[in-house]
């Protein structure tokens, strides 16, 4: 049974492969470098802050996000429009996998940067819930405030503070 529909979730649950195991260690505990495509791919929440632009303050490095998102970023789905050809259509995209120490500029809510820093998958994680809308529920994705690089404007007047949650 799941929460999450109260919250505006579906209750619908992710292949048996991803879900709790109540008397085995979660799959997701192993260390990032031994884990299986599939099991990678899974671990993305669909919150889309990866997505949005960063701006950085020259003198301290400090990075800021803003509200502008990158342009195959779909703002109410919160996942890329053409995710296998991203890297060919915005260059400056970054494969995670590929590059595994660039987990700094993520958000600190990123499963991928958490579970680096041995904190674990927090509850509104769809893996944890097993609702892929507990994400929206819980107020982690952009869905409703990202809006496209391609009308956004000037990204010094988008500048957001995100909110992180445990």
């Amino acid at each position: 049974m799941s929460l999450w529909p109260a919250m505006g979730g579906t209750g619908s649950t992710y292949p048996e492969f991803m879900s709790i195991q109540s008397d085995a260690t979660p799959w997701w505990s192993k260390p990032l470098q031994e884990m299986t495509k599939k099991e990678w791919e899974s671990l993305c929440d669909g919150c889309g802050r990866c997505c949005l632009h960063q701006l950085e303050d020259e003198d301290t490095g400090e990075l800021f996000f803003t509200r502008a998102a990158c342009r195959l970023l779909n703002t109410e789905t919160c996942r890329c429009t053409d995710y296998e050809a991203r890297q060919t259509k915005v260059p400056a995209c970054v494969s995670l996998r590929e590059d595994p120490n660039s987990f700094q500029w993520l958000p600190e809510s990123c499963a991928y940067r958490r579970l680096d820093q041995g904190r674990g998958l927090p509850f509104w994680h769809p893996l944890v819930s097993g609702s892929k809308e507990s994400v929206h529920a819980a107020g982690i994705s952009v869905r409703h405030f990202a809006i496209s690089e391609d009308v956004a404007g000037d990204p010094e007047d988008l500048v957001i503070e995100l909110l992180d949650h445990p």
